[in-house]
């Protein structure tokens, strides 16, 4: 079969996505996350607590529940319906840290868990600090 022949019927039969509807829902889903993260710091505040210590205290909250579900199996199909709104916030990443943990407990805590937990969030971190390191040398160019 020819390669042209081959991609028109791969095209014809990949069952077509609804990019607005995924990027209205995403949007619903991680707005919803945003204002419970909200509402729990003015309720923390509430108890005298700061609103910096509130913001960590809903953040691990956050990657908390994150890592309960991925241990339940069941955030991978949460996933599947809130989509990108679920998994872009700091519990995707919680959840990749912990799948992975998951993935290889049973090589040990050393050669299993300690050396496998960062198999899929080690380039997250990488290119996150590659990129602040990058940023800060323009930065320090231009202004001095």
């Amino acid at each position: 079969m020819k390669d042209n022949k081959y991609q028109q019927l791969v095209k014809k039969h990949t069952p077509k996505e609804d990019k607005l509807k995924h990027a209205l829902i995403a949007f619903l889903v991680g707005g919803s996350l945003g204002l419970i993260a909200n509402i729990l710091v003015t309720i923390f505040n509430s108890f005298g607590i700061s609103s910096k210590d509130s913001a960590i205290i809903v953040l691990l909250i956050y990657i908390f529940l994150a890592c309960l579900f991925t241990s339940l199996g069941f955030f991978d199909n949460l996933v599947a319906i809130c989509l990108c709104g679920l998994i872009i916030p700091i519990t995707g990443f919680a959840h990749s840290i912990c799948s992975s943990m998951l993935d290889y407990k049973k090589d040990g805590l050393v050669t299993g868990i300690g050396s496998n937990s960062f198999k899929l969030a080690g380039s997250v971190i990488l290119y996150g600090i590659l990129s602040a390191f990058i940023l800060v040398i323009i930065k320090v160019i231009l202004y001095g």
